[in-house]
């Protein structure tokens, strides 16, 4: 049976990715900042004693490595931003500091969110690691998700695209979060839809 890890800062799509690839097998959503270099449980998972979306530190056996399918999606930042993390418990859930405020970033202009930091840490290649990670640009999933479900050998997702209006939020925020987070937005951009790190 196939494991799928759908690994995301938040705000990205990753439960409807959830949705869609239960279908095809046994899905968690992982929330952990850093991805280990050896595949591991997730939460409470083989004794686990963590939160149920993060790695527990208990590695999975070598020899069943191959039944795993660990997927980090992303998104613009700014839309991530404005749909997930104006509460401390989603910050505690990305292991950051829960008591910071998207007031703060604007007043810092900083990236306190360390959104960088989390999309770095799935998507550079990290020799060591044990299994690869397929990084999904969430954008561009509805259109091209049938290359998605090639790679992961499965049949077609059925994808259902749920948009919330912030336009009012995204209006006043918009132009500070543009130049902190451009560098990402750019590299983002120029990424394929889905690429292996």
């Amino acid at each position: 049976m196939k494991i799928f890890y759908v690994c995301s800062y938040g705000g990205c799509g990753s439960k409807i990715l959830c949705d869609a690839l239960s279908a095809y097998g046994k899905v968690q959503h992982i929330h952990s900042r850093v991805p280990p270099e050896k595949l591991e449980y997730v939460g409470r998972n083989k004794g686990g004693k963590c939160y149920q979306e993060w790695f527990n530190g208990i590695k999975i056996p070598e020899e069943k490595i191959g039944d795993y399918y660990i997927i980090y999606i992303y998104k613009n930042p700014i839309d991530a931003i404005l749909s997930r993390f104006d509460t401390p418990k989603h910050l505690e859930h990305i292991q950051i500091d829960s008591s910071i405020k998207l007031d703060d970033v604007i007043k810092h202009s900083t990236d306190l969110y360390k959104i960088k930091e989390f999309y770095n840490n799935y998507t550079q290649n990290n020799e060591k690691r044990n299994y690869k990670i397929y990084c999904v640009r969430y954008e561009d999933i509805f259109e091209k998700h049938n290359e998605l479900s090639q790679m992961l050998g499965i049949g077609n997702l059925k994808l259902i695209k749920k948009e919330t209006n912030r336009t009012e939020i995204k209006n006043k925020y918009f132009d500070e979060l543009s130049k902190i987070y451009k560098d990402l937005i750019d590299t983002m951009n120029n990424n394929k839809f889905v690429f292996i790190s």
